[in-house]
C-alpha cells in the first residue's frame, strides 16, 4: 500500500516533506536540498529507490512500498571532526521510534546498524553538505522476506511482529519526533549526553568481543571517545580507535 503522505504531513506539520514514488536515492535529493539551504528537519522519502546507497557504497534493498527509504537534513552544532555523533544520535532516534511504534526492542551496533535479535532492521548513512548533516535512513518495515547471504542477516518489523503489517506513517512520525528529542538533548546537554545514551542502548559499545570488518582486527570494545569513535582493546594489547568501517561479533 502506498504511503499516506497527507496523513504523514498532518502528523508532522513542522517538517518539510518531499515525497517521490520512485527515486534513484533519497540522499542525492536531500543533498541537493541541503545545498540550497533547505531547513533542519526536511524529509525526503520514497516508495522505491533504484540506486539506494548503503555503507561503503553497498546497495540497499528497497522493495517498493515495503520499507522506509528516507533522508533527513539536520543542522546541528557539530563539526566535521565529531560528525560520528550524528550517526549515534540517528541510531538512538531510529531505535526509539521502532520501539514506540511497534514495541520491538532494538540493539545498536556501532556505527550505524539497528538490530533486532542480531538481525539488521535499519541502517544509517551520514555525510556533510555545507555543514548540514544529510542522513539516509533505511528501515525494513513490511518486507515478508529479505535477500539471503547478506553480511549481516536482515529482518523486518513485520517478520519480528509475527507477520503483522506495520504502519509506515506511524514509524516515520515517531522517527521525526525522536529526532527532535535527541537533537534537543545534543543542543541542551552537549555531545556527551548522546555518547552516554548510545552506550546504554548498545550491547556492542563496551565489553563485546568483535572483529573489524575491513581490517580483520579482533578485540574487545572499550567504549566511545569524545567524538563518537569506537575504542577497541585489540588482542595485541593496544587500544585502537576505529574511525571508519564496521564491526561484527567474533563468534
Amino acid at each position: 500500500m502506498p504511503l499516506d503522505v497527507d496523513r504523514l504531513r498532518a502528523l508532522r506539520p513542522e517538517n518539510q516533506i518531499h515525497y517521490f514514488p520512485t527515486v534513484g536515492s533519497t540522499m542525492t535529493e536531500a543533498a541537493r536540498l541541503a545545498a540550497v539551504n533547505a531547513p533542519h528537519g526536511t524529509l525526503v522519502i520514497a516508495e522505491e529507490q533504484t540506486a539506494g546507497i548503503g555503507r561503503l557504497g553497498r546497495s540497499w534493498h528497497s522493495e517498493p512500498e515495503a520499507g522506509i527509504y528516507c533522508s533527513i537534513l539536520l543542522r546541528l552544532p557539530l563539526s566535521a571532526a565529531n560528525l560520528p555523533i550524528a550517526s549515534l544520535l540517528l541510531g538512538l532516534a531510529t531505535a526509539e521510534a521502532i520501539q514506540q511504534s511497534t514495541q520491538l526492542v532494538c540493539d545498536l551496533r556501532w556505527p550505524n546498524d539497528v538490530l533486532i535479535r542480531d538481525r539488521k532492521v535499519a541502517g544509517i548513512l551520514t555525510h556533510l553538505v555545507d555543514l548540514c548533516v544529510v542522513a539516509g535512513i533505511g528501515i525494513n518495515v513490511n518486507h515478508a522476506a529479505l535477500p539471503a547471504g547478506l553480511r549481516t542477516p536482515a529482518t523486518s518489523l513485520r517478520l519480528e511482529s509475527g507477520g503483522r503489517a506495520q504502519s509506515r506513517e506511524h514509524v516515520v512520525a515517531s522517527l521525526l519526533a525522536s529526532l527532535d528529542a535527541f537533537c534537543s538533548m545534543l543542543v541542551s546537554q552537549s555531545a556527551s549526553s548522546i555518547l552516554r545514551a548510545f552506550t546504554r542502548a548498545s550491547s556492542y559499545a563496551m565489553h563485546r568481543r568483535v572483529v573489524v570488518e575491513e581490517s580483520g582486527a579482533k578485540g574487545i570494545t572499550a567504549g566511545l571517545d569524545e567524538n563518537g569513535f569506537l575504542l577497541l582493546h585489540t588482542d595485541g594489547g593496544r587500544i585502537e580507535r576505529l574511525a571508519t568501517g564496521g564491526i561484527r561479533p567474533d563468534n
